[in-house]
């Protein structure tokens, strides 16, 4: 990739990412609107399982399938 085009996409990048922190308006959070019911807050424990902990197992839960299906695959061709 030639300097030009290396530019081209780095202001490219950098308007897109501008114009989307320009659009949001976290300000408006603040205000609450008509039938706005919010629950209790959550711990940050739980916020850390809910987020971190949990994604990070089902990858693993979905990796390790793939891996045992593969597995046996190869168990198949070789016999």
């Amino acid at each position: 990739m030639d300097k030009k085009n290396a530019l081209r996409a780095a202001a490219v990048t950098a308007g897109s990412a501008l114009m989307m922190l320009l659009m949001t308006s976290p300000a408006l959070a603040v205000t609450r609107d008509d039938g706005d019911d919010p629950g209790q807050g959550i711990s940050a424990g739980v916020t850390i399982g809910l987020y971190v902990v949990l994604p990070v197992v089902i990858f693993l839960v979905i990796a390790g399938l793939v891996m045992v299906g593969d597995k046996s695959r190869k168990q198949q061709k070789q016999g």
